[in-house]
């Protein structure tokens, strides 16, 4: 039985394993081998085999080859572990800059939300001078507004918000210009910062004042008229304009105070239960009444063409604006408004048939009547709620929700007594 060989050295080339063995264990061979076999079991010849070891698997595992490094094997690991270490460095810095910079963030919104800015500190709605000049879509007169004022109304002719102010100004029958404001290009608005309608200029005395937002339009007005000894700046300061964050992180305007009148020292012939009345249904007519409109008058594509063209007709689109702009305003209109109706319903929460939405508000509001005992919620006479009421119904009178509504509800009668009211000018009777 040949004894196992003993190894003199052990030498790498490429992947095979060459194996020095010794004269005196196998005679006079010098023939180098390569083995796949440890030789911890008797030596048999028919191991040794002369093939290359393709794989470079060593006799005892790794072999002690393995444990022998260059210096530039070593520099090369050393330089491997030091990236490796680099990269856990950088990388975690790189997270935590990433979630320093998220939770920065996410405080930041957190902290807008509560951020309140009041812009009356600043007396925005002072104009160093009168907006440009405007060819006015209509001018009312008459003999019997001693106001002194010059008031103008930049206006959408069927926006809701537009049609209350209006509503006011006719029923106190104060004298004022309409500037017609193109719905799509805005023209007439760009000398404001305020782009929203409406919008009244009053030249008064040697101030001009911009009032923004209807109901601050209505009470500041309405202030002014119950004291005409009063200062329309000095009730303007009354109307703090705030901006905040909503709970999206959406930046809001908003006059906290809107609904309130500033009596000053007119004498008041009112209950404080009636002016909390008051105050709650022009709330209500901005908050809610006002949501059910468009939903149903843009309800389909064909009633949001329909009513794009009474708009037109109503409007006097032709006589104010070039063609292309009113084909422009009534078609690019009609399909944004019947998208964006779709999209009210959902956010208001609206019934699937929205005109049963409609016909609630309206019963609603007639019940209240009704409960009342009297031809308006003001008594006798309108009172704000009323023409904040009537004004919004007006900007749909011509479209087929309001034809509905007068229909399925008892909302007709009252809205017509209302319109022929406001038509006389009546309100001038009550600040004599």
């Amino acid at each position: 039985m040949v004894a196992a060989p003993k190894f003199c050295r052990h030498l790498v080339k490429g992947r095979s394993v060459v194996c020095g063995i010794s004269q005196t264990s196998l005679g006079s061979a010098r023939q180098p081998w390569i083995l796949t076999t440890p030789l911890i079991q008797p030596w048999k010849p028919t191991l040794v085999i002369s093939s290359n070891f393709s794989k470079g698997v060593g006799l005892f595992g790794r072999g002690a080859d393995d444990k022998y490094k260059s210096e530039e094997e070593r520099s090369e690991e050393e330089t491997k572990k030091k990236g490796k270490k680099r990269k856990i460095i950088l990388g975690g810095l790189g997270g935590g800059i990433l979630l320093g910079a998220l939770i920065g963030y996410k405080t930041s919104q957190s902290s807008k939300k509560s951020q309140i800015i009041n812009d009356s500190l600043q007396k925005e709605y002072l104009l160093e001078s009168a907006p440009p000049l405007f060819s006015p879509a209509r001018t009312i007169r008459t003999d019997s507004d001693r106001t002194g004022l010059k008031v103008t109304l930049f206006q959408y002719q069927t926006c809701p918000f537009c049609c209350k102010a209006r509503a006011f100004l006719d029923y106190f029958g104060l004298n004022y210009d309409v500037i017609e404001v193109n719905s799509v290009l805005r023209t007439q608005m760009k000398w404001s910062k305020y782009k929203k309608v409406p919008v009244v200029v009053v030249e008064y005395k040697d101030k001009v004042i911009q009032i923004n937002d209807s109901s601050v339009i209505v009470s500041a007005l309405y202030s002014l008229l119950l004291d005409q000894n009063s200062n329309l700046e000095q009730i303007m300061d009354c109307y703090p304009s705030i901006r905040f964050y909503d709970s999206d992180g959406k930046e809001k305007q908003d006059i906290q105070n809107k609904y309130f009148l500033m009596y000053n020292e007119a004498k008041v012939n009112r209950t404080k239960e009636d002016i909390v009345e008051e105050r709650r249904w022009r709330r209500w007519t901005d908050d809610t009444l006002v949501h059910t409109l468009s939903p149903n008058v843009y309800r389909s594509p064909g009633e949001a063409l329909a009513a794009f063209q009474w708009f037109d007709e109503v409007g006097n689109w032709p006589n104010l604006f070039q063609a292309w702009e009113r084909y422009l305003v009534i078609y690019v209109g009609a399909i944004a408004m019947y998208l964006i109706g779709k999209r009210l319903k959902k956010r208001h929460n609206l019934k699937d048939d929205v005109r049963e939405s409609l016909y609630d508000e309206c019963n609603l509001w007639m019940k209240a009547l009704k409960k009342k005992g009297t031809p308006f919620m003001g008594g006798d006479s309108p009172n704000l709620a009323d023409l904040a009421v009537f004004g919004v119904l007006s900007a749909i009178e011509g479209c087929q929700a309001f034809k509905d509504a007068r229909e399925k509800t008892k909302i007709a009668s009252w809205f017509d007594l209302m319109k022929e009211t406001t038509q006389k000018r009546q309100g001038q009777l009550s600040l004599e």
